[in-house]
């Protein structure tokens, strides 16, 4: 056995010492001791805890995979989480005022992506164990919204039915007005009796929309969501923000640095997250690379009453960015996925437009292209952390650019 002291935590949440060494579940300042394997300490033991380590209020948190903090106060993970933002813009040369860290609450995760497995008795669901492909049951995970729970027992019917002995389901369960919307990925194929007993099984269980490897095999009712005051039918598998708390948190930073703009540009739209709620004031053009992601904002939008025009457009901003002289709007919103957006930033940096809303789950990816905004001549006023991913790692940020000084 090794003894070693842990000095400080990666951006995954584990403990590193010297070396470096990585322990998963060790907190800087403890000593810590265990089987060293190449550079991760295994078989970890704490000789000398540390004054933040709690005990996990998931019973499940040792063996599940599906959280990575939940050994420390609140506390200090909202502070390890901020200061991971810091240090991101640090790297970057950047400095920021920073607002309160805003951190969902327990048993709020509206969406998650559950394993499933036959056995031999019957079949399993769950998330994976830490750094394994082994599935651990969860019934009572802490993350989950209580009306999310049942997708667990849903997926573990699916998988009775429709996976291999050795392979697995991915389900992808998410909350909806009406009922669970179910995306299965990984099954068997379909043919006429088996889309039947699919369908069957979704109206036994009360499934709002079941689809199988992205074919619609059962729909009951449209699982929609509100965005604003539009109700909006995403496509299966759509990204949707994790918690409602923390999709309300990004939108009101997001309403916040818009403010009284009369045209907006939403980027990276998805579904109308932003968009949809901005058209209560602003006529909005959305743009999205997923074209029935835009169809369904679209027809939102046509289904709601009251709101400003609504243009969408479909796109691919990575290879296509919209350049400086067509960014004639008042502000715009990005909302990239993890890998940012170096392109569509170079070409913001080189336009007029006012104000920026930010939003980034990357903070490495989000401070890169701060610094481009930031080389253009915008200037940084301020930035929004924001936990929906409580107990794990990932972060949310919105920045709050603009070309007038602070």
């Amino acid at each position: 056995m090794t003894e070693i002291k842990i000095t400080r935590l990666g951006l995954h949440g584990d403990g590193i010492a010297d070396g470096p060494i990585f322990v998963p579940l060790a907190l800087p300042g403890e000593i810590v001791e265990g089987d060293v394997d190449g550079n991760t300490l295994g078989n970890m033991r704490v000789l000398s805890p540390s004054e933040e380590r709690v005990k996990a209020p998931c019973r499940h948190f040792k063996s599940c995979g599906g959280c990575s903090l939940q050994h420390a106060k609140d506390d200090f993970v909202a502070d390890f989480k901020v200061d991971v933002v810091h240090t991101a813009l640090a790297a970057q040369g950047i400095s920021a005022l920073f607002r309160p860290i805003v951190t969902s609450p327990t048993q709020s995760r509206r969406r998650a992506v559950i394993s499933a497995r036959r056995t031999k008795k019957g079949a399993m669901a769950g998330f994976h164990m830490r750094a394994s492909d082994v599935i651990c049951e969860i019934p009572d995970c802490q993350l989950l919204h209580p009306d999310l729970k049942p997708a667990l027992g849903i997926a573990e019917r699916l998988a009775t039915v429709g996976a291999s002995r050795k392979g697995e389901l991915s389900v992808t369960a998410t909350m909806s007005a009406e009922g669970l919307d179910i995306a299965v990925t990984g099954g068997k194929e379909l043919d006429a009796e088996f889309i039947a007993q699919l369908g069957q099984l979704a109206h036994e269980l009360r499934i709002a929309r079941l689809t199988w490897d992205g074919e619609g095999v059962a729909t009951r009712v449209a699982p929609w969501q509100s965005f604003g005051s539009a109700r909006v039918t995403p496509p299966p598998g759509a990204f949707l923000q994790a918690t409602k708390q923390g999709e309300t948190a990004l939108l009101q930073a997001v309403q916040d640095i818009v403010g009284g703009a009369a045209k907006v540009l939403d980027l990276f739209a998805g579904c109308g997250t932003f968009s949809l709620p901005l058209a209560a004031n602003a006529s909005v053009h959305a743009v999205e690379g997923e074209r029935p992601m835009m169809e369904a904002l679209d027809q939102g939008w046509r289904m709601a009453l009251g709101l400003k025009h609504v243009s969408t457009e479909t796109r691919d901003l990575f290879r296509n960015p919209i350049i400086a002289d067509d960014l004639r709007f008042d502000a715009v919103v990005i909302d990239p996925p993890r890998a940012g957006a170096e392109a569509q930033c170079r070409e913001l940096a080189k336009s007029n437009v006012a104000t920026i809303a930010f939003v980034s789950c990357n903070p490495v990816t989000f401070a890169r292209d701060a610094a481009i905004l930031l080389a253009g001549g915008y200037h940084l006023h301020w930035v929004q952390v924001v936990d929906q991913f409580r107990w794990s790692s990932h972060i949310e940020v919105v920045g709050h650019f603009s070309r007038a000084e602070p």
